[in-house]
């Protein structure tokens, strides 16, 4: 962002301690005089030595809390603690902005889903969110801190680099690792038909592979069929082996894309969810055949952003975001309690999942398991729901619960990272430590003490 020149600051300001550093080639020879002489050299008028006005230089502080990717709370503490970062800092394309505002849009310009978007999607993105930079990159961020680099699917599995290269291993009988035949990969393979092309994030389903590009675009391969299971229709469906975009979702901007057992789901960078197949019934709020491939959007969430989408094998969650907190919706199969609205009931319709306000609970990342589900709050605490075969749940029992339930056996630890598989949970804690519950030798890994 360019910034017209900084004017001198008037009165008192607010002052940036610098640390006085001797040459250290110097430091053991100069005599004392010297060095007591530079520790009293300051940057700017008759300030106590070693401060440094910020006000002297805006742009160069705008420049710091943009380079250090600071979190939108600590830009939001900046301006309730401190009044020159409260104030307008007059600066171009909007005066009236103040700095840790100013660099919450910055951060978010970095972003090419977010640099792309005309000057009219960011402000409609900006009030969908709650009227503020710093609620935009708060957004931004929820699926960026959800999303992980490396996919394990039911045979295969894919790896996203830093520069956005791809590598797939794995089974490979219907071309589900995009290499451009079915044979099987026992270590990675690079997908060199993607080159050019960054890819920022993949969803791995049953013979089935979908990569989105920072770009917006959809690329799949495997069994052709956005439906992840075996099935009737799939089974007579043709196979890709090499990358191809998804032509039905030209016009939408997807950040990410998942594949469950029935279905598959996108997410565009508005926050609006789309879903293919698996409609009939309305299990999905539409009526579509398993071969359709028209996204479905599921409009009932059209006013909500949504930052987050994870799949199981017939139903879909939805981190959607708050400024004063995220919450939770679900649709689809609700066998098991697994939608997490206190029954088992299929529900065509997302809901939401109004059981985490009764437990002060306010989520940053869910997970859905094939026939379970689990969710992070943000005080750490963890909350898993469905069916608790093999004490997938954590509860130290079978039985399944129809609603989010706290994992009592984690109260002592600080998880920051969850995952959910067909039969079992994972939590990564702060300091490392991974603990694990549900199909093993043990039935209940995680939560037995200790």
């Amino acid at each position: 962002m360019q910034c017209p020149m900084d004017a001198a600051a008037s009165g008192s300001s607010p002052v940036m301690q610098c640390h006085s550093i001797a040459d250290e080639s110097t430091s053991h020879s100069s005599p004392l005089p010297t060095v007591l002489e530079r520790s009293q050299r300051h940057c700017y008028g008759d300030g106590t030595p070693g401060e440094f006005p910020l006000a002297v230089s805006p742009s160069i502080v705008l420049h710091v809390l943009s380079a250090c990717d600071l979190d939108p709370k600590d830009l939001v503490a900046l301006e309730a603690t401190c009044t020159f970062f409260s104030k307008p800092a007059n600066f171009a394309p909007n005066f009236a902005l103040s700095l840790p505002e100013l660099a919450a849009f910055d951060m978010c310009q970095k972003r090419t889903m977010f640099k792309l978007m005309t000057q009219e999607e960011k402000e409609c993105l900006k009030q969908q969110c709650g009227g503020s930079w710093k609620h935009v990159l708060s957004y931004i961020l929820v699926r960026e801190k959800n999303c992980s680099q490396v996919i394990a699917g039911p045979g295969h599995s894919i790896v996203i680099t830093r520069s956005g290269d791809v590598y797939s291993f794995g089974a490979n009988c219907s071309g589900q690792l995009g290499l451009g035949d079915s044979e099987d990969r026992f270590k990675p393979c690079l997908i060199r038909s993607l080159q050019g092309v960054r890819i920022t994030q993949a969803a791995v389903g049953s013979r089935r592979t979908m990569l989105v590009s920072d770009t917006g675009r959809v690329y799949a391969f495997g069994k052709d069929s956005f439906s992840g299971a075996e099935s009737v229709e799939a089974a007579h469906t043709d196979q890709i082996t090499t990358p191809k975009i998804v032509v039905s979702l030209k016009g939408v901007f997807v950040v990410q894309a998942v594949i469950g057992g029935y279905f598959s789901a996108v997410l565009s960078r508005e926050g609006r969810v789309y879903t293919f197949s698996w409609g009939k019934s309305e299990r999905l709020g539409h009526n579509s055949e398993p071969s359709d491939v028209e996204p479905r959007l599921l409009s009932e969430l059209e006013d909500v952003p949504v930052a987050y989408i994870s799949a199981g094998n017939c139903y879909l969650l939805m981190l959607a975001y708050q400024p004063n907190g995220m919450s939770v919706y679900s649709v689809g199969c609700g066998l098991g309690g697994k939608l997490g609205r206190g029954c088992k009931n299929n529900k065509g319709m997302p809901k939401l999942i109004e059981h985490f306000q009764s437990l002060s609970f306010k989520p940053v990342s869910i997970s859905a398991g094939t026939w379970h589900a689990a969710a992070l709050g943000a005080d750490g605490r963890v909350c898993t729901w469905g069916w608790g075969h093999t004490g997938c749940l954590g509860h130290g029992d079978e039985e399944y619960k129809a609603v989010p339930t706290v994992v009592e056996g984690l109260r002592n630890v600080k998880p920051v990272h969850l995952s959910t598989g067909e039969y079992t949970t994972f939590v990564v804690t702060d300091n490392g430590d991974v603990y694990s519950c549900g199909s093993g030798e043990s039935l209940n890994l995680a939560f037995q003490g200790g």
